[in-house]
């Protein structure tokens, strides 16, 4: 059995998130996700959704059929506990795979990293989607304008 892990913060679900797990899951035969917890989210603003709310929706969508919380202070736990052949990292990730590599490696785990390319669509990024609905819903915008 092929074992593939996917990580993010899956804050807003949006396609981009389905289009990763979809590839993720089309890499092997079981696909685990590690949802960021709050607290760990420091290369991006804070998430909206909280981290339980944010597990509960990755953990209802088809191509998961495992997803847990991150480690608070071991970004490697889970997925030691998960022991998987392939890592999965979506496009706009911000982990060098070389390091990544390196730092799975030292820690005794042989997975392969698989970088997934990126969704198509407009607004295929929870923060592509904020800015949208600031510009076309948010207070300075007159009543009616940018529906």
């Amino acid at each position: 059995m092929i074992r593939v892990v996917a990580t993010g913060t899956f804050d807003i679900l949006h396609p981009g998130h389905l289009y990763y797990l979809e590839e993720s899951r089309k890499l092997g035969d079981e696909l685990s996700v590690i949802v960021a917890r709050d607290a760990n989210v420091k290369h991006k603003p804070r998430p909206i959704l909280p981290e339980d709310q944010r597990l509960r929706m990755v953990r209802a969508l088809k191509p998961v059929d495992h997803a847990v919380l991150g480690d608070l202070h071991d970004m490697f736990r889970p997925i030691a506990e998960i022991d998987p052949d392939i890592i999965t990292l979506g496009f706009n990730q911000h982990f060098d795979e070389d390091a990544l590599r390196r730092s799975l490696r030292d820690r005794g785990l042989d997975a392969t990293v698989v970088r997934i390319s990126g969704y198509p669509g407009p607004l295929a990024s929870s923060s592509k989607i904020v800015e949208h609905i600031l510009n076309t819903r948010g207070p300075a915008r007159p009543a009616g304008e940018g529906e």
